[in-house]
């Protein structure tokens, strides 16, 4: 079995059905998103749906910041309007505001934790951008003792830490490709990267494939008509600067 894990969709719907044919054609039995699937983007209702289908047909599914937002449209980020989340609320229906909404903040199965930012805070959208965060959130969903991975997004960066012998978090940085051994003796966290809005300077799709059953985790960089996809933004009258993070992947 093979889980497809993505993150960070942002209603970008061309690097989504990209990743989604990328991790169908390598094998992907399951999947799971792993909140963001709006904000920024110009076409949130249909990524929204395209979401909801896959929850239907199994997929694991939690909520992110710019998903709360877009529900919500309330809170101090939205008097910057960040993310254009009053425009995607205005775009979206009440059965694709309704299942955002429904959405939980974190979900797990077997020994795999999932979660947007933290687990140890999941509602205050901490980042999980260096060790010491990356061990809060691991000790909070390691509580359950049958944890032994944790994946999250929200930093729009593809990064692993692990535990080493004296207990300390190793930061490891993947190669795109090339799968890790994460053998279960070992607790890990990985940052699994933007779908739709990578920001390392590489405008191509990011998404990771985990394989239990091997215990391998594989991160992976799709191409995908990123120029459109902008083109996309600028259509719809949404901040030019979202549209040049995508050509630029910043």
């Amino acid at each position: 079995m093979k889980i497809a894990l993505l993150s960070d969709i942002h209603a970008n719907l061309r690097a989504l059905d990209a990743c989604l044919a990328h991790a169908q054609a390598s094998g992907a039995s399951r999947f799971a998103v792993l909140g963001d699937l709006v904000g920024y983007g110009a076409q949130p209702a249909a990524v929204v749906r395209r979401v909801r289908a896959l929850a239907r047909a199994g997929a694991l599914v939690v909520q992110g910041n710019h998903d709360a937002l877009a529900v919500s449209l309330s809170g101090q980020a939205l008097a910057a309007d960040e993310g254009g989340a009053a425009w995607t609320h205005a775009q979206l229906g009440a059965a694709e505001l309704e299942f955002l909404a429904g959405l939980p903040l974190t979900a797990s199965d077997n020994s795999v934790f999932l979660v947007h930012a933290s687990a140890d805070a999941p509602q205050r959208w901490h980042y999980v951008d260096n060790e010491h965060r990356a061990a809060a959130s691991l000790d909070a969903a390691c509580a359950d003792a049958r944890i032994r991975y944790v994946f999250g997004g929200h930093v729009h960066h593809q990064t692993l830490y692990f535990r080493g012998l004296r207990q300390q978090l190793m930061r490891f940085m993947p190669t795109p490709e090339v799968p890790i051994p994460v053998l279960p003796h070992r607790r890990w966290i990985a940052t699994i990267g933007s779908v739709g809005q990578p920001r390392d300077g590489n405008p191509l799709a990011m998404y990771a494939m985990f394989d239990p059953d091997r215990a391998e985790l594989t991160f992976h960089r799709v191409a995908y008509d990123h120029l459109a996809a902008a083109q996309d933004i600028r259509a719809a009258g949404l901040p030019e600067f979202f549209a040049r993070r995508l050509e630029q992947g910043l």
